[in-house]
């Protein structure tokens, strides 16, 4: 008898089932579902990752009672491996032996046994630390795992220091609107909302920094593409010569990432349907330009002078897919008014940042550019936006003793896991999200429907399907006959606006509160 488990050890344990046929085994798992027949029953287990068949014969064994097994038992089997073409994997374990070593003591409040569970978001996220033993969840967060472990190993490969920056600061790095205040033993401190600031420190000292951690952004959305608390994957890199070499790095790394992904996700990619973009050369347009493209090829102007809007990144990417077949468009050259005090301009017009976006199938994952460098040029800007310097003398001091020429950038891995996999919602990519409504599994309604906070006692459930941002929809409500119905529904209850999404993408029931 082979004993697969060993504790403090990760044993594989599907692949040595599937290799010792004709063997006797013994592992540990969970029970993921029983299906009872006539004369025996099926007892599928979860174990470290996947799910292996297990046949329990007669009415008991050890004197265990069949009927005595049940979903969300934790329990030590041993049986004989044989192969059966029909389970996955190819093979079962008929049982011979088995003991309880935990046991629920209420009915799961959702089918894990089932291949899709159909939860809609409200009734999820209360029920994760139980939703996420569903192979489909922890699918998702597996391929995010790998997007983190590929990010890392690049990173590394190409010489950059991993460093952990402070999460509790005395100023923001992006502006001070969207901070989360804390008092610091009497003082006000701040949630970091980008480790921007410590990120060039570094760089100064190490040349090459990487760092995956905590960003926080009080912002008041409430969109499928916005959360309070994320994980950013950030790196900055001394000695360039110009933004576009932070722009090489990240195609290189995007590449590489896939490739790991592919490598060691293949399951999770098959069993979730995500399709891992080939990455060849990744367009580049400047910002001005992307604006005609809006006008000319899909007639759409817009009002946004200094930003893309989120349907306008939908259909820049619906233009390089055509134009380039890449599901990737970097954007250069953005207004350097709503870009950071420390990103450089652009020296053949001081108007324009070098500064870019990425965007990953119609939704921007990466913010970076090139810095400001210069101790001179840096308190200019500080002083033509009228910002007090000496608030940023810790960061000002970087310049003043000597800076090389650096740029960097950050991604946000929920929304790069979001759209690598097609979920419908920025939420479905984090673990346990923060947003506006959430800072704990439950959330208090104070009367309103957990979906949109509905106070007429209709519960608008919706799943999001593609982006939030709904100009398009407006504009051509002939298109979704839905979007009436439901945007009616939404004035009356006096839900936020910010829930509109492209109707095309809606699934919309109605149900009494």
């Amino acid at each position: 008898m082979e004993m697969i488990h060993e504790a403090g050890q990760y044993v594989d344990t599907v692949k040595r089932v599937c290799e010792a046929v004709g063997s006797e085994v013994t592992f540990r798992g969970t029970v993921h579902r029983v299906r009872d027949m006539s004369d025996f029953s099926f007892v599928v287990m979860r174990v470290e990752r996947g799910l292996i068949q297990c046949t329990f014969q007669g009415d008991e064994i050890g004197g265990i009672k069949r009927s005595d097994v049940k979903d969300a038992m934790v329990l030590e089997v041993t049986g004989t491996v044989r192969e059966e073409p029909r389970a996955e994997h190819g093979v079962e374990v008929v049982l011979s032996a088995l003991s309880i070593l935990g046991k629920p003591y209420d009915q799961l409040p959702v089918p894990l046994g089932k291949k899709y569970m159909g939860l809609s978001l409200d009734v999820d996220l209360p029920l994760r630390p139980i939703t996420l033993r569903h192979p489909r969840k922890q699918a998702i967060f597996r391929v995010q795992g790998a997007i983190a472990d590929g990010f890392a190993q690049y990173m590394q490969s190409q010489g950059f220091t991993h460093i952990h920056t402070p999460k509790i600061v005395v100023a923001g790095a992006e502006g001070g609107a969207n901070l989360f205040k804390l008092d610091y033993f009497g003082t006000p401190a701040y949630l970091a909302q980008s480790p921007q600031f410590h990120k060039q420190y570094l760089a100064g000292a190490f040349g090459r920094v990487y760092e995956i951690g905590s960003v926080y952004r009080a912002e008041r959305h409430n969109t499928s593409r916005h959360l309070n608390e994320y994980m950013g994957l950030d790196f900055e890199m001394a000695y360039i010569d110009s933004m576009y070499d932070v722009m090489a790095m990240e195609t290189g790394m995007l590449k590489s990432v896939m490739a790991y992904v592919k490598e060691h996700c293949a399951e999770e990619l098959a069993m979730l349907n995500a399709e891992v973009p080939e990455i060849k050369e990744i367009p580049t347009i400047r910002f001005h330009e992307a604006k005609q493209i809006m006008e000319e090829k899909f007639g759409h102007k817009s009002k946004n002078r200094y930003d893309l809007n989120p349907d306008e990144e939908v259909l820049l990417c619906q233009w390089a897919k055509e134009e380039h077949d890449s599901d990737f468009v970097f954007v250069t050259h953005f207004p350097s008014a709503k870009r950071p005090f420390y990103a450089k301009d652009d020296p053949e017009d001081p108007k324009l940042a070098l500064s870019f976006d990425l965007l990953f199938r119609g939704l921007e994952i990466t913010t970076g550019g090139q810095r400001i460098h210069d101790y001179q040029e840096q308190m200019d800007k500080l002083a033509a936006r009228k910002m007090n310097a000496e608030l940023f003398e810790s960061f000002t001091m970087l310049h003043k003793y000597g800076m090389p020429p650096h740029g960097g950038l950050g991604i946000g891995l929920e929304r790069l896991t979001m759209q690598l996999l097609g979920l419908n919602n920025i939420r479905e990519a984090s673990m346990f999200p923060r947003d506006m409504n959430r800072k704990r599994l439950s959330r208090r309604t104070k009367g309103r429907s957990a979906a949109f906070g509905t106070r007429d006692g209709v519960a608008a459930r919706a799943r999001f399907v593609g982006r939030a941002g709904t100009p398009i929809a407006r504009k051509h409500p002939e298109n979704f006959p839905v979007f009436g119905v439901f945007s009616c529904l939404l004035k009356k209850s006096g839900a936020c606006p910010d829930f509109f999404v492209a109707p095309e993408a809606l699934h919309f029931t109605r149900s009494a509160a």
